[in-house]
């Protein structure tokens, strides 16, 4: 396959290039391209038109700007380079007004921030911090790092919901289709045969009955509640309520702690090796902290404000576990609280991927188990009276 590659060569600067690899990953393996620094691929034949309206890219644009500033070019290089890529695209309408910015003598941290709806707040602290240290390269590396931890536990958590949601699915549309198709024909063969089921079949036929004389309201009704439901489900009260009612489960409660802990002593490290201030870095990552949590932040805040560490802070804010208390504690003696944070939110990953894995192993055996008793056991209430009937003409 034929690949449009940009590349930058020392001395030589940015080039674009026309390489045939195999794959994606082969390309910067052309002998083309030895020497250089791969900056971007697209497959010939690809559409290269986006939405003006569509989400800006952070992440490759980042990625793309750390490889760009690593090969000796300037940021405003780099920029520029990016927003040639994508001409006439929203991202480089988004890069033109960085550009604009830039020349005017603004920071680009100042250009970021008047771009909030691509750059977030955490996003431009970082950037900001490494303007004072000039080391851009090491902020960028650590906010990639950053993202792609986070996106690699969000990543585990939906997998493992992905299948158990799918398998409760196909047990619900089986089921509805036996209660509302079969259970109904068999009732009326059943009618016509004189005699009245016992038991459980009894009602089970009672329901057939019953679906075969208001099918039409029951649809009308189902099509109604499903979108109640849907809209209900859509308020943010009623989430923030159901977000409450999971939190006061105790082994449910504790693991989505655990979740929101991770993320927030991640972002905390990423921002306190960035160089920004203990207090500042608090007062930013609030917003990533669910209501639970945050009363407890302003407890931590508080008490930092009148001298105490952050890891008592923390264990009064119940913004701790034991191990992560005493790690805490090693980062405020050895000067390195950061990588410690960090650290801490590694150990909260792997204990939240052993949780992931233990309950994807003994939850979907059961599941499996559930649905197929009650999918046999509609099966069997309807092959009852059929037997008792056969039974009879014996």
């Amino acid at each position: 396959m034929d690949y449009e590659v940009m590349a930058v060569f020392p001395g030589r600067g940015v080039s674009r290039l026309r390489v045939v690899a195999e794959s994606p990953d082969l390309v910067a393996a052309a002998p083309a391209l030895q020497g250089g620094v791969v900056v971007s691929l697209r497959a010939l034949g690809q559409s290269r038109a986006r939405s003006r309206r569509g989400k800006f890219p952070l992440p490759l644009f980042t990625r793309q700007m750390l490889s760009l500033l690593k090969a000796g070019l300037t940021v405003v290089e780099g920029l520029e380079t990016l927003s040639a890529q994508d001409r006439g695209s929203h991202t480089a309408d988004v890069l033109s007004s960085l550009l604009a910015h830039l020349r005017e003598g603004q920071s680009l941290s100042a250009a970021l921030q008047r771009h909030p709806e691509a750059f977030p707040d955490l996003y431009v602290a970082t950037v900001k911090a490494s303007e004072r240290t000039g080391d851009m390269p090491e902020a960028l590396q650590r906010y990639i790092v950053f993202h792609e931890k986070l996106a690699d536990l969000k990543k585990k958590i939906v997998s493992a919901a992905i299948y158990p949601v799918l398998l409760m699915s196909v047990g619900a549309l089986v089921t509805l289709f036996l209660l509302g198709f079969v259970v109904p024909r068999f009732s009326l063969v059943f009618a016509d045969s004189g005699r009245d089921p016992q038991g459980l079949s009894s009602l089970l036929f009672a329901w057939g009955g019953f679906i075969n004389n208001h099918a039409g309201a029951l649809a009308i009704g189902a099509l109604f509640a499903v979108a109640g439901l849907a809209g209900l489900f859509s308020l943010p009260a009623v989430r923030a309520a159901l977000a409450h009612s999971a939190w006061r489960v105790p082994a449910l409660g504790e693991r989505i702690r655990l979740v929101y802990l991770a993320r927030f002593y991640r972002t905390t490290g990423m921002l306190l090796r960035a160089g920004i201030p203990l207090k500042t870095t608090l007062a930013m990552v609030a917003d990533i902290l669910p209501v639970a949590l945050r009363a407890g932040l302003q407890q931590a805040v508080a008490d930092i404000e009148q001298g105490q560490p952050f890891s008592k802070a923390a264990e009064r804010g119940g913004l701790s576990t034991p191990v992560a208390l005493r790690m805490i504690a090693v980062g405020e003696r050895s000067g390195q609280l950061g990588d410690m944070m960090e650290a801490v939110a590694t150990f909260y990953d792997e204990e939240i991927n052993d949780l992931v894995d233990t309950f994807t192993r003994l939850f979907e055996p059961l599941l499996m188990t559930v649905i197929g008793g009650v999918i046999g056991g509609i099966v069997l209430l309807l092959y009852m009276p059929i037997f008792e009937l056969a039974g009879n003409f014996q």
